[in-house]
């Protein structure tokens, strides 16, 4: 990891604390707030330990890309979870033979950057 991006990753770390700890529900209830505030600051810690040990360029792109979105999404949305893909996982193919993988293949490539990280944590 080249320096410029030790310090772009550690500053969007950095930013998703000071978020964390500004942070306010939509409802404005207290109990919500502070899960939500506690949801972001566990999925910032688990997500950057888990890429902590990515070396290659272009995949270190594409964390800091996903964590980017992540951020701008729950900030426009004001939601910390990310936004779900609304298909239904096997709504568009049968249920065996080449049109399944192929659909599979379809939904991973097509897959929202914000949430590529998601389902391998979860």
């Amino acid at each position: 990891m080249t320096p410029v991006t030790r310090q772009e990753v550690l500053g969007l770390y950095r930013k998703i604390f000071k978020i964390a700890k500004k942070w306010q529900s939509a409802s404005g209830q207290i109990e919500e707030t502070i899960k939500e505030k506690e949801y972001i600051k566990n999925e910032a810690k688990k997500l950057f330990r888990k890429n902590k040990n990515v070396t290659d360029p272009k995949l270190i792109k594409q964390c800091i890309e996903e964590c980017e979105a992540r951020i701008e999404i729950g900030l426009h949305y004001n939601i910390p979870y990310p936004r779900p893909i609304h298909l239904p996982p096997m709504g568009l193919a049968h249920k065996q033979g080449r049109t399944l993988r192929h659909q599979e293949k379809l939904r991973k490539i097509s897959k929202p950057i914000y949430l590529k990280s998601h389902d391998e944590v979860s």
